[in-house]
């Protein structure tokens, strides 16, 4: 079977959707990913096939429209507005680019970025998945991802929360949407939310993140699978860079601290910040990328920065890790089994951050705007000196590694594979247009 995954975004929108190819390759499927262009190499690293997408968001969140985004923080309106705009540019050819990429496709698995590929599942007439690595389906327990997670109103509030946000969403996606549906794919215009149609509910859904972290919620029916993590690990032929590891075998297990792509319009403060925090705690420290331009040469001895390194063989080397809170990070962190500090920027991250101490494996998070020596540093102390948290971090690291997340969500997706339950009619699709 020939299966076209659909992604955009960051490192951490693509890496968990490379696992879970290779593990439909591994099923005897063919697959293929579709994404942005600077991804094609680590894709194609991992012998899958690509297709490219138009944008690339590493590019763009250091450009003014990606810095305004940041600007919004956890302000879930002003984000998916300043979101739109970024988006707005590369839109109408992100749609094109898809439509292309699933040409031949027997089946279409789409992150919940790239949503749109319901539609060209509606045209070609084939199964249609959907995944996400934060959970957005409608329940009572918790608000949606983007809301702000400490909102305590009920279950109602909590419900109609996710209501509000795929309003807010199609919204922004309305008009290109419905250009591309009339002018490439020959489908009439929704004349309302898709996000809300009979179809679209009953859609198999792939989560890749842990049970163990966010148990499903008791009104998800048994179409919507909590599968574990989609974790890529490095090769095995994996060779660390030899300073690093000199410098972890000269002293106790550092601190990490790394944002990511969060690099923020004042990296040079965000330094500061780090260095004050670890002299202050007496720890040594690995900083990783976005430091304002700095190099070993500028920092002290305790101290070591590197650009790129797997997660999944530095972090079990770390006695914490401060990190900003993104669904792939966060992951890799809660896996390793230490403490986690979580400083969120936007989007998912303050509920990662709020989920991380709920669990008690971390302390409260530090939004980025409200980040000081003070705070770091009590934090960085309360993550190595209290061993309360320090035990339930490696419990819970060990729970998340008995998992195979790829590997049941490979038999879900096979589960779920008939017409009946997968299939998007295109003329079940079309009678529900015109309504």
């Amino acid at each position: 079977m020939h299966i076209t995954i659909l992604t955009i975004g960051s490192r951490g929108d693509v890496q968990p959707f490379i696992a879970l190819g290779r593990g439909l390759q591994r099923a005897g499927h063919q697959v293929k990913l579709a994404t942005h262009a600077n991804f094609e190499s680590m894709t194609r690293h991992y012998e899958l096939d690509f297709s490219p997408l138009e944008g690339n968001f590493q590019t763009v969140m250091l450009e003014e429209s990606g810095q305004k985004m940041l600007d919004a923080g956890a302000n879930p309106f002003t984000f998916v507005h300043r979101y739109g705009q970024m988006l707005e540019p590369m839109a109408a050819k992100a749609l094109l680019d898809s439509w292309e990429a699933c040409q031949g496709t027997d089946a279409i698995i789409a992150h919940g970025t790239a949503f749109w590929g319901y539609d060209i599942a509606q045209k070609l007439g084939v199964p249609f998945y959907l995944a996400g690595l934060q959970p957005f389906s409608p329940n009572r327990d918790f608000p949606h991802f983007l809301m702000p997670p400490a909102l305590r109103l009920g279950g109602l509030f909590n419900q109609l929360t996710y209501w509000l946000m795929w309003q807010l969403f199609w919204q922004i996606c309305r008009k290109p949407i419905n250009q591309w549906r009339a002018n490439t794919l020959n489908l009439p215009s929704w004349q309302h939310n898709p996000f809300g149609d009979k179809n679209w509910q009953q859609i198999p859904l792939l989560y890749g993140y842990s049970p163990t972290v966010i148990p499903k919620p008791r009104n998800w029916t048994e179409q919507l699978h909590v599968t574990g993590y989609w974790f890529l690990d490095s090769p095995a032929d994996f060779s660390p860079p030899p300073e690093l590891v000199d410098f972890l075998e000269a002293g106790p297990p550092p601190v990490y601290i790394g944002f990511g792509s969060m690099t923020g319009r004042h990296p040079e403060l965000m330094t500061e910040i780090a260095l004050s925090a670890l002299s202050k705690t007496r720890q040594r420290g690995i900083l990783l990328t976005g430091w304002g331009g700095i190099s070993n040469a500028d920092l002290p001895d305790s101290v070591f920065k590197i650009d790129s390194i797997p997660h999944n063989w530095l972090f079990p080397q770390m006695t914490a890790i401060v990190h900003h809170g993104g669904a792939g990070t966060t992951a890799a962190a809660l896996r390793a089994g230490v403490p986690n500090i979580v400083i969120p920027f936007i989007t998912d991250q303050p509920f990662w951050g709020h989920r991380v101490m709920q669990l008690g494996v971390g302390p409260k998070p530090i939004p980025q705007k409200k980040l000081t020596v003070e705070r770091l540093t009590t934090a960085i102390r309360r993550a190595v000196e209290d061993e309360t948290m320090r035990q339930r971090a490696a419990v819970l690291g060990q729970k998340i590694r008995s998992e195979d997340g790829v590997a049941r969500a490979v038999k879900a997706f096979h589960h779920n594979l008939s017409p009946r339950s997968t299939s998007v009619s295109v003329s079940v699709a079309l009678e529900e247009v015109r309504k």
